[in-house]
């Protein structure tokens, strides 16, 4: 699947954004909660990150050329380090703006006309986020799993401040207005956290999964049948993109010919079984020792 595929969801997730942050100001300037005012700069960010992920899509579906001759992909990567550091931006600003009410609570206003303004946007949220993340994951996009885990959060935010709100009503106490909205940012700051961590290892080259490393040794059973060997497996992961190179050792009487069959087999059947796979063989005579003279497998 290509960028291409994953840039139309980043339109629907700039339209949820711009919804959304209309819906959750109205609902702040109606009931002056510091929690439904965190929740609305959350939108904000939503909406730059949105807006940050259609770039990345743009770049990353762009095709190889001299200067990055194994495409743009990890344009990507980009998006969803920026991503990362939006959603701490916004636990930040959710913080800063809880502290103040936290020692000056003050009363809300309109409560029930702003929750049902805060509770449609969280259901436009979560119905975004849900559709983002299937077409991330269908895909093997990580700027739309991105997006769509930021959207998550949103939602979550959305409903740690409609409860803190309902209990501000029926309790009277003020004060759980902001307590709410600084237990969200700490939400909030774990995702961005995690989120991080998946942008780094995309950007060193992590190896695929290991359910599709596995695959990939099954496939090389039936050739072991055959007297073929293999080594110096190596694979890496770039944005939706697989790299996956490996030798292959034949016996030395084969042609030419034969061993290339048989590489091109390979190379049919593992990017058939895994679609985005680049793969690369080096074919070696079985019985010369040079051939076995290489680094441990790497994968």
């Amino acid at each position: 699947m290509s960028a291409k595929s994953a840039r139309p969801y980043t339109i629907l997730s700039i339209g949820a954004a711009i919804a959304t942050i209309g819906l959750k100001t109205g609902a702040y300037l109606l009931t002056d909660s510091v929690g439904l005012l965190s929740d609305a700069m959350e939108s904000g960010v939503n909406l730059l990150a949105a807006c940050v992920a259609f770039w990345a899509l743009s770049v990353a579906a762009k095709p190889a050329d001299e200067e990055h001759p194994f495409g743009h992909s990890k344009a990507e990567y980009f998006s969803s380090g920026l991503e990362s550091a939006f959603i701490l931006l916004a636990a930040g600003s959710i913080a800063i703006a809880a502290w103040g009410r936290l020692f000056d609570p003050q009363p809300l206003e309109k409560i029930e006309l702003g929750l049902i303004l805060a509770l449609v946007a969280t259901v436009l949220n979560g119905v975004v986020a849900w559709i983002l993340l299937k077409a991330g994951r269908r895909l093997r996009s990580i700027t739309l799993r991105a997006d769509a885990h930021h959207l998550f959060t949103d939602v979550w935010t959305s409903v740690g401040v409609i409860v803190g709100i309902i209990l501000v009503k029926f309790t009277g106490w003020l004060i759980l207005d902001p307590i709410i909205a600084l237990l969200v940012a700490a939400n909030i700051i774990w995702t961005g956290v995690n989120l991080f961590r998946e942008t780094v290892s995309g950007l060193m080259d992590q190896a695929i999964p290991k359910a599709d490393l596995a695959a990939i040794t099954t496939m090389f059973a039936p050739y072991e049948e055959r007297e073929i060997r293999f080594h110096s497996l190596k694979t890496r992961i770039s944005g939706t993109q697989r790299f996956i190179s490996f030798h292959v050792l034949v016996p030395g009487q084969w042609t030419v010919a034969q061993g290339h069959d048989i590489c091109e087999n390979l190379e049919q059947t593992i990017t058939h079984a895994l679609p985005g796979s680049h793969v690369s063989t080096h074919l070696e005579p079985l019985e010369d020792p040079r051939s076995w003279n290489h680094d441990p497998d790497v994968t």
